[in-house]
Order: C-alpha cells, then structure tokens, then sequence
C-alpha cells in the first residue's frame, strides 16, 4: 500500500540494514552463550542466561532503532528490521545445533532447540523491542521547525 504521497511506507533498505545490525549483534551473543554452556557445569541455572537473554533483546532494539532512524516510517521498519533480525538468526542457530547439540531435537523431542511457544513469542518480542527501537530513533531525530 502507498501514501498519497506515492511514498512506500516499507523501506527496504533500511529493514535490511537494521537486521543486519541486529544479526551482527545476536550471533556473537549467540557463539557467547554456546562457549558458556560447554564451559558451564550450570549454565541452565546461572545468572548468564539473563544477561544474555537482556543483549539478544537490546539487539532488537538497536535493530529497529537503525531501521527507524532511516526511514520516514519509524515504527514499521523498526518492528519489521528487530523480526528480521530474529528470522535471519534462525538458520546461525540450526547450524550451532548441527554443530554440537546432536542429542537434542530440532523442534521435537523432550528438549528440542525450537520451541513453537518461544518462536512465537521471540516473534513478539523482536516486533515490539525493534518497534520500540524505531520510536526511540524518531524521538532523537531533529525536527524542522514549520
């Protein structure tokens, strides 16, 4: 759908370039976390997944905030760049599992890697954090007097 100005209000390139900020940011956060588990004997129970759970949704957030800060329609290319982000992580995360958790499943079995509820609501949250990120792009930007 167009503006009346003819105007897209989905801009890819920023979407583009704010999930790939947000990838830049995730992986490493993601490779930190599957180096602690190994190191970890209670990884599952330390105070690490917090604080990496905290980096993966600031990462959205600067995600929509790249977004937003390009584009004319903040919140939109915000929400789109911090699912973005998560989409695009998918595949890093299939290849660590292919790489070391060959005795869990991928979405099934007692402790698979996908869960259908976490999916879901990592979805949710990369939409609302990167559109959160967008409105904290267009608050700081400039406004022309007029």
């Amino acid at each position: 759908m167009y503006e009346a100005s003819g105007e897209r209000p989905v801009d890819r390139v920023a979407i583009t370039r704010g999930a790939v900020v947000g990838l830049a940011l995730i992986v490493p956060i993601t490779i930190l976390g599957a180096v602690l588990d190994r190191l970890l004997d209670d990884f599952e129970d330390s105070g690490w997944r917090v604080l990496l759970a905290i980096l993966i949704v600031v990462a959205y957030g600067v995600a929509g905030w790249v977004a937003g800060r390009m584009s004319r329609y903040p919140l939109t290319n915000g929400a789109l760049a911090g699912v973005g982000a998560f989409v695009v992580w998918i595949p890093v995360r299939i290849l660590i599992w292919l790489l070391r958790d060959e005795h869990r499943g991928l979405v099934s079995g007692s402790e698979p890697v996908f869960k259908l509820g976490q999916v879901f609501g990592q979805l949710l949250l990369a939409t609302a954090i990167g559109m959160l990120g967008g409105f904290i792009a267009d608050r700081r930007r400039p406004r022309v007097p007029g």
